[in-house]
């Protein structure tokens, strides 16, 4: 299959005929990439059973990892649910369009095979104009999880979906880098109790405000527990990782510093090709290996935009191990944090 790579002149201002053959590629059952606030996802018709088969297909994705429908209005939400409860309500009210996912009761509209086997579907309403008007065109709920290998970084990028989807999907919509980098914040508002199932930009801290209190799932917290059927994408499978063995070190900076150079120094002797995960604020402590900065510990913005391209930057260099820096648990920290814990594998020192 050929890929075909469409520049999108101005994606803030996005024309609809830059997007007319990508609809009906989606329309007819084909893949597309494209941008969204987030990061690059890859869509398919949600409503589409052989559709969403492709998706895990291309991914080489598990099939009970559930997708997540995408709309670009309010009145696409009820025909894919069962009910919307009221903190569903709430939430949208707050944050659509925007970086969050819910998680409904699902209607008998939408195959299991979008929702990983399960009576619940994910949906997100985008802010991206270009995310947002590709599915107001197509007039169909966009299945579109990460458009990544399976487990890999995700992309940021256009460059990152081709290095991944090139030969496997129809088209890319490249609307330059994203705005935020990391996922949208999941919560599932289908029981009694909403439960934050993975975090993201959309704080808890921002959550509990609007609802008041939030249950925490705790496959956020570390390793998933043995026979766990994923309710939201992230939560059992490897995932953010790149090819090397990651580590995080943990502690006060120096001694975070004076460790990641130790073990750096013991890598290179053995051969290996190491790397270093610090911010702008630590770079000059670190002495060898590949040094990146993921940006500034004041804004923590930078540190989430920048993650899932340095992490594939190593990839590109080879790298045979990596030493990060660990981040704050709150605020946007928290989600920075739950990638970088999924990318070590849960490999976690204190010093």
């Amino acid at each position: 299959m050929e890929t075909k790579w469409v520049h999108i002149k101005e994606p803030a201002s996005v024309k609809d005929e830059e997007l007319e053959e990508a609809v009906e590629i989606l329309r007819s059952g084909g893949l597309v990439a494209f941008p969204t606030e987030t990061v690059y996802g890859l869509g398919a018709n949600a409503l589409d059973e052989t559709a969403s088969v492709k998706i895990y297909a291309a991914k080489g994705r598990p099939s009970d990892n559930p997708l997540i429908a995408h709309i670009s209005g309010i009145g696409e939400l009820e025909p894919l649910t069962a009910r919307v409860p009221d903190a569903g309500r709430r939430l949208a009210g707050a944050f659509w369009p925007g970086p969050l996912t819910m998680i409904f009761p699902k209607s008998i509209r939408v195959p299991y095979t979008t929702t990983g086997g399960l009576d619940t579907v994910a949906v997100r309403m985008p802010s991206d104009p270009v995310a947002n008007r590709l599915i107001a065109l197509a007039g169909i709920p966009i299945a579109a999880p990460s458009a990544n290998t399976s487990g890999r970084p995700s992309p940021t990028r256009a460059e990152h979906v081709w290095e991944d989807m090139n030969g496997k999907i129809e088209m890319i919509l490249d609307g330059g880098p994203v705005g935020i980098g990391v996922e949208s914040t999941i919560v599932d508002v289908s029981g009694e109790m909403p439960v934050l199932l993975r975090p993201g930009a959309v704080t808890m801290e921002m959550l509990t405000e609007v609802l008041g209190e939030v249950a925490v799932d705790p496959t956020i917290q570390g390793p998933p527990r043995e026979g766990l059927r994923p309710k939201a994408p992230g939560m059992k499978y490897r995932h953010y990782a790149p090819r090397a063995e990651m580590t995080i070190v943990e502690g006060e900076s120096m001694r975070v510093a004076d460790e990641i150079n130790r073990r750096v120094r013991e890598s290179l002797l053995r051969g290996k090709r190491a790397g270093v995960i610090c911010t702008d604020e630590t770079r000059s402590l670190y002495k060898a290996g590949f040094i990146r900065s993921v940006g500034v510990r004041a804004r923590e913005e930078t540190i989430a935009h920048n993650l899932f391209a340095v992490l594939r930057e190593f990839d590109e260099l080879e790298t045979d191990v990596i030493f990060s820096e660990s981040f704050a648990g709150d605020h946007l920290g928290f989600a920075i944090m739950n990638r970088l814990t999924k990318a070590a594998g849960y490999r976690i020192i204190q010093v």
